[in-house]
């Protein structure tokens, strides 16, 4: 075939050579071979070209992402993790046999115009369904079992309780209970070390930290705290806070953390936390105030919160109140810190706690109804300011 092609070619060349005339057999016997020749190359193209068919259709099956087909079968719950990628995403509804491959789930995500919108949470789905139902039904609010349940920064670990209660139908009993055990909810025992020689007394207070969490349907309140601390815990890797507060506080991360929710409670705006965290620290371990000691107010009001008393404004606290023996979280007459955080700071507290501003600030006051502190090393500038917040309305 091989030397018919030869010739063939051969004979176009040829006839492009006027020169060369060739006799009437000749030319006779050229186009017969010529025939041939244009028959079999027809042949050998059809043959390739089936060929090449069936390999695409073969090639395309390889990379053809596996998929089931349809609705699905058996229903099934999953759980999407919160800050998943359409991968980790994928990944979970092969694990429960929801999708067949993940390639075929983030290839109809991706297909989707709101394949990127789909969110944290507990799903009603069905086993073995087509990637394009799965990613419908991920997008549809009804399908979603459990609903956001979120916790506001600087709550105390009882008012925290109040909201799950509500939010999961766990009575209040069950998660004070739960409570009661830190280390039983993943807190190292490690965290309860402190260097200012003050009696340790293990809380789950400062721990639950707040954010919005997606909870299963059918957790026990020992699971949600759980999970609260699990991402206490990952905030606090983030952050290096172990690390930071041993080495550039040099205070144990527990008096940090102590830190961090006071600055929470007497700061108006984030703004100011890490300048009240200053001010805490310029207090105790400076030469400049009176004693090593905070006079902050709040505590009084988190001893009452727990004693179940009512709580006051700072302004209608008497000395008897603020200088209380009695209450272990007050603030005056006392140096140091409080036997526990009195809150659950969020992250920008922590972060405050652990690299505060620079500055001499020993007093501050909150100066406008937004919240804003002035700032002073000066106590007659700081009464000044005092005077400045009674003009605003504010005191």
């Amino acid at each position: 075939m091989i030397d018919e092609l030869d010739l063939a070619f051969d004979e176009q060349i040829e006839r492009g050579k006027p020169r060369h005339r060739r006799g009437v057999r000749g030319a006779k016997g050229g186009k017969g071979k010529s025939a041939v020749a244009f028959l079999m190359i027809f042949i050998l193209l059809g043959v390739l070209g089936v060929g090449g068919y069936l390999g695409y259709e073969k090639i395309k099956g390889f990379f053809t992402a596996a998929d089931y087909d349809g609705p699905g079968t058996d229903a099934v719950q999953v759980e999407i993790a919160k800050n998943s990628s359409l991968t980790d995403i994928g990944n979970t509804l092969v694990d429960a046999d929801v999708v067949k491959s993940t390639a075929a789930f983030i290839d109809a995500a991706d297909a989707n115009p709101k394949g990127k919108n789909i969110q944290s949470g507990t799903y009603n789905l069905r086993k073995q369904m087509a990637a394009k139902e799965a990613v419908t039904l991920l997008l549809d609010p009804k399908a979603r079992v459990s609903k956001g349940v979120t916790i506001p920064e600087g709550k105390t670990a009882n008012q925290v309780y109040t909201i799950l209660s509500k939010a999961t139908g766990i009575p209040v009993a069950e998660f004070k209970n739960a409570g009661k055990n830190p280390e039983a909810l993943g807190i190292p025992d490690f965290w309860f070390n402190r260097t200012d020689g003050q009696k340790v007394t293990k809380s789950v207070e400062g721990f639950l930290f707040p954010d919005t969490y997606e909870f299963p349907p059918k957790g026990t309140a020992a699971d949600y705290l759980q999970l609260m601390v699990q991402h206490f815990m990952k905030v606090a890797d983030e952050l290096d806070f172990v690390q930071k507060a041993e080495t550039v506080r040099n205070i144990s991360p527990y008096e940090v953390l102590t830190v961090a929710s006071l600055s929470q409670a007497e700061g108006g705006n984030s703004e100011d936390f890490g300048k009240v965290a200053r001010v805490a620290y310029n207090r105790l371990y400076g030469d400049d105030f009176h004693c090593q000691c905070l006079e902050f107010d709040v505590g009084i009001n988190y001893y009452y919160q727990l004693t179940g008393r009512p709580t006051k404004p700072s302004g209608k606290m008497t000395d008897d109140e603020l200088f209380d023996t009695k209450n272990p979280y007050r603030l005056h007459g006392k140096d140091g810190l409080t036997p526990t955080p009195i809150n659950n700071p969020g992250k920008v507290a922590m972060k405050g706690a652990l690299d505060p501003p620079k500055g001499d600030w020993l007093y501050f006051v909150a100066i406008d109804k937004k919240g804003h502190s002035a700032f002073t090393g000066d106590y007659n500038q700081h009464l000044r300011n005092i005077n400045k917040a009674k003009q605003n309305g504010v005191l």
